[in-house]
């Protein structure tokens, strides 16, 4: 049966790989994007809607959200694929690190905004981590990372808020029908790092390093079969997954306690 799936982060890289994907397979697919030129142009490719939203600006989110709402009665997959790596520390209007609310806060935000229309469809919320969550640390008194802000601890840690977010929506949903999954795309020749400095910069766009990164479509592959796939069959909700197989990728992940302070303190800074 034909799905509605929205993929935030699809009009580049993974995110539009997996749009394709999915749409040669008959699903529905919402593109949400921050270019306006690149969004609607997957849209059209895929037969799709296109929606316009920058995360670095949650009342952009929240716009978002109200237009899925108008437009679709039926939500069965969200893909929070939306993120990046940032150069320098820089504060948004809403007064958060970017880093932290381009990947974490506007998702985790956008998700509850949505989240009685994914209940009442029984979906499925999948977020875009990394292995970089394996060198992620969780403090709760420093989450904007005020004190030691660099730009590779700042993604980790937002990456290992996306794997903490997905226990804790399971923790909170699951009962009600809504099942949720992280997973690590692989190192994507992609878009994902031309707004940071330095060696990463460089990396990513440097013929060598692409080299030995995996293509969007490839890294798209975990994406397309968790939305495809039907829990708990095909795969088990509140885990992260690599090559689709669950893994652990940090031990912060198994503390329960972290995981329900982490969804009190961030609805609070998106409130």
């Amino acid at each position: 049966m034909a799905r509605t799936i929205v993929i935030t982060g699809a009009s580049d890289g993974v995110g539009a790989a997996a749009a394709r994907e999915l749409a040669s397979q008959g699903h529905h697919i919402a593109v949400v994007g921050r270019n306006p030129e690149r969004t609607r142009r997957v849209a059209e490719e895929v037969h799709g809607e296109a929606f316009l939203a920058d995360f670095s600006r949650l009342t952009e989110v929240r716009r978002l959200a109200q237009q899925l709402r108008d437009r679709y009665e039926r939500i069965d997959v969200l893909a929070n694929n939306a993120g990046g790596i940032f150069g320098e520390r820089i504060v948004t209007e809403d007064g958060h690190e970017l880093t932290l609310q381009v990947n974490y806060l506007a998702p985790f935000l956008l998700t509850n905004l949505l989240l009685d229309r994914l209940i009442e469809s029984r979906a499925s919320v999948i977020s875009t981590s990394s292995v970089a969550s394996t060198g992620g640390h969780i403090d709760l008194r420093n989450l904007e990372l005020e004190r030691r802000w660099g730009k590779w601890p700042a993604y980790c840690n937002a990456k290992l808020l996306n794997v903490l977010f997905t226990r804790g929506l399971h923790r909170a949903c699951v009962l009600d029908g809504v099942s949720a999954a992280a997973f690590h795309p692989g190192v994507v020749a992609s878009s994902f790092a031309h707004q940071s400095r330095g060696l990463t910069s460089k990396l990513w766009t440097s013929a060598l390093g692409r080299r030995f990164m995996v293509s969007p479509a490839q890294g798209a592959d975990q994406l397309v079969w968790l939305a495809t796939g039907t829990p708990p069959r095909d795969w088990a909700s509140g885990q992260y997954y690599v090559k689709r197989r669950a893994r652990v990728p940090n031990r912060q992940v198994r503390d329960d306690r972290l995981v329900d302070d982490l969804w009190k303190a961030t609805a609070a800074m998106v409130a």
